[in-house]
């Protein structure tokens, strides 16, 4: 068993850190200060479009898109090298194009969505969403009530649809909805590509999220979509909604390892500097052993990221590691960076570091994409067949 990166996933990962430490970094700063101020954490129009620019120039674009429409087609190993530097600041940027919307289009498209859709989202000219989740049916898709039916060649889609990050600025939206209320979410979900302006479609209200993240509830109106605009096969939507949820999960996994890396990197070079009551942190007991429980959870996590990368790229069948990482990573991200926020004292509660953002966000995470309970059920089915 290989424990080592290839040599030019080690170059790709040195060159990302390179890009997050000398240009995503130094923008945490003035972002903190915006969301001090109330303003909301976020990267201006303007920072963004440098980071492209920067991050295009350097070859860090459509890392693993296909090679025919231009991309790298790196692996998932290569990538979680990638995602945990990304994952180590608080100024949240993500090199395009998203991965898991790239992996369920690159898994589903036919040859007319690829040229309209996939190569232009692969070279990173265009921005998506998904739409999965539903007022009342958020981890359970058998919960979901959006439904199409067919009209002439079109489909009308009604329904609600929430949690929806970048719904509002996407140029389209990878929308799930029922297509067989007989069949329900096995068998009878579907998967639609709906352009941004689509009559119908309307982004109802922004909801703001810890870490000074945002996210969306749309509303479906008799909301038109063309025939070819059906992606993948009808009613087989849940399944490449899950390819879709899988990388997600690898990717969350990956970025809890760098936040939770970069917050016991500020306990290692601030300890040794505080003194209370006559003796520097690094030397009080409770401190060193944060130290010491961090380090083996970090290396942990990272051995099962890569483990479960590996496993996805020989084709196994990970559901349980999935599930596995999803849990362990997050929660152990949220352990770190409460004791980094507790080592700094009441330094670690401002708005003036980073560790509240990375810890905001990091809760999210045990929400997004499947809670945590929802996890264990799903590993212990798994292991104890417990299916009824």
């Amino acid at each position: 068993m290989q424990f080592e990166l290839e040599e030019d996933h080690r170059m790709l990962r040195d060159l990302v850190q390179r890009f997050v430490r000398e240009e995503v970094i130094p923008l945490e700063q003035a972002m903190l200060a915006r969301d001090a101020a109330g303003q909301g954490a976020y990267l201006t129009a303007e920072e963004k479009a440098r980071l492209d620019k920067v991050s295009k120039e350097m070859g860090l674009w459509s890392l693993d898109a296909p090679e025919e429409v231009g991309g790298m087609g790196l692996p998932h190993v290569a990538l979680v090298a990638v995602n945990e530097a990304l994952g180590s600041s608080a100024a949240t940027y993500t090199l395009p194009p998203d991965s898991p919307n790239l992996r369920m289009l690159m898994k589903t498209a036919n040859e007319r969505q690829k040229e309209a859709y996939l190569a232009p989202y692969a070279r990173g000219e265009t921005v998506s969403a998904i739409g999965i989740s539903e007022p009342g049916a958020g981890a359970d898709p058998a919960g979901m009530k959006t439904h199409a039916v067919r009209d002439g060649n079109d489909w009308v889609i009604n329904g609600r649809k929430i949690w929806i990050t970048r719904a509002a600025e996407a140029d389209f939206t990878i929308l799930m909805a029922i297509t067989d209320k007989a069949k329900g979410a096995k068998g009878g979900m579907s998967a639609f590509l709906v352009d941004k302006g689509t009559p119908g479609f309307n982004v109802l209200r922004r909801i703001p999220m810890l870490g000074g993240e945002f996210t969306y509830e749309v509303v479906l109106e008799d909301c038109r979509v063309p025939g070819w605009k059906l992606l993948g096969k009808e009613g087989d939507g849940f399944g490449p909604m899950q390819v879709r949820l899988g990388t997600r999960r690898m990717e969350m996994a990956a970025w809890c390892i760098g936040a939770a890396q970069r917050a016991l990197d500020m306990m290692r070079d601030y300890a040794p500097q505080r003194k209370t009551f006559g003796a520097k942190l690094s030397e009080r007991q409770a401190v060193q052993w944060w130290v010491a429980d961090a380090a083996m959870k970090i290396h942990a996590a990272r051995l099962m990221a890569y483990d479960c990368a590996w496993k996805i790229d020989q084709g196994k069948d990970v559901r349980t590691e999935i599930s596995m990482i999803k849990v362990y990573a997050t929660e152990m991200a949220t352990e770190v960076l409460d004791h980094a926020m507790q080592t700094f004292g009441a330094m670690g509660m401002t708005k003036e570091m980073p560790l509240h953002l990375m810890a905001g966000r990091i809760r999210n995470m045990r929400i997004y994409d499947g809670p945590s309970e929802v996890h264990r059920m799903v590993i212990a089915r798994n292991l104890m067949d417990t299916r009824p």
